[in-house]
């Protein structure tokens, strides 16, 4: 279990890129979703021990991380959003020599391994020839090298292309059995089909955290389907949340966001899990002091 108690991270200069930041979650994928700049990086380093929390606590299985950051290191995986190889390396030289830097000295463990990312068939290929899904699924079989109990991937389908997105997301997903997995995105699509939890952030704090279900129950009523002409959402797209927009023969078919209809003749839906990120990622906005 992971257990993270108001934590606080202010950098030098007073800027805060966490703040009161509470949440507990057992095994299985945490969905980390908000915008870029929402703070997940930096709550995903400090879980892994790169940085350290200006305030507050973290926990993995009772041990504290700032405390004992051994202990949970050797416990742990991580794939940042930036991975870097070395491309003249075989995928099977690149996975040994990283093997071999944390303790690992089993040829099998690392042939086992690229098989289970389904890279056997690639092993004696130079890792510079590699495709971006092939890389990142390399960086997910270094992260597994110890066996770690805690999983955390930074952004991992960013510039994927679907297939390996959808190759990538079925990969993490049984990673989740027996393990938690953290897997920070600003795609929801990436957390909708696999995530047994999801914690929505926005501007370092907390907006929502439960299981999809629990998501899509918080926003219910807030989601609709219109038809509108092009000019007309063109005119009005900046005062609507548009979740999606698909053009068809009588028009632009809209589904948008808001605890009202957006416009005329607008029909109420049931929430995708991608309205619900809009519903609440508004709603933390509009109860800002601040906000206009």
């Amino acid at each position: 279990m992971l257990r993270i108690d108001r934590v606080t991270k202010r950098w030098r200069g007073g800027k805060t890129a966490v703040e009161d930041f509470t949440l507990e979650v057992p095994s299985g994928v945490l969905g980390l979703l908000g915008p870029n700049g929402a703070g997940k990086t930096t709550l995903m380093q400090m879980v892994a021990t790169l940085t350290r929390p200006t305030s507050g606590r973290i926990l993995f299985q009772g041990r504290d991380v700032v405390r004992e950051p051994e202990a949970i290191r050797e416990r742990l995986g991580y794939l940042p959003q930036d991975f870097g190889v070395y491309d003249n390396l075989t995928a099977f030289e690149f996975l040994d020599y990283v093997a071999r830097l944390k303790g690992v000295r089993s040829r099998a463990r690392v042939l086992g391994l690229l098989e289970g990312v389904n890279l056997h068939a690639v092993a004696e290929r130079n890792v510079g020839t590699f495709s971006g899904g092939m890389r990142q699924r390399l960086g997910i079989a270094q992260a597994l090298l110890a066996d770690p109990e805690l999983l955390i991937v930074d952004e991992p389908t960013a510039g994927l292309d679907p297939e390996e997105r959808v190759r990538f997301r079925t990969l993490l997903s049984e990673l989740g059995l027996g393990r938690l997995v953290i897997l920070s995105t600003h795609i929801v699509s990436d957390v909708e089909s696999i995530a047994t939890h999801v914690a929505v952030m926005r501007e370092g704090r907390l907006v929502a955290f439960g299981t999809a279900e629990h998501l899509l129950a918080e926003a219910r009523g807030s989601a609709w389907e219109a038809t509108l002409g092009s000019e007309e959402l063109g005119a009005r797209r900046s005062t609507l949340v548009v979740s999606s927009a698909v053009r068809q023969g009588d028009g632009v078919h809209v589904r948008l966001v808001g605890p009202a209809p957006p416009v005329r003749g607008a029909r109420p839906v049931e929430p995708t899990l991608e309205d619900a990120y809009l519903f609440l990622i508004r709603r933390h906005t509009a109860a800002r002091p601040d906000a206009p």
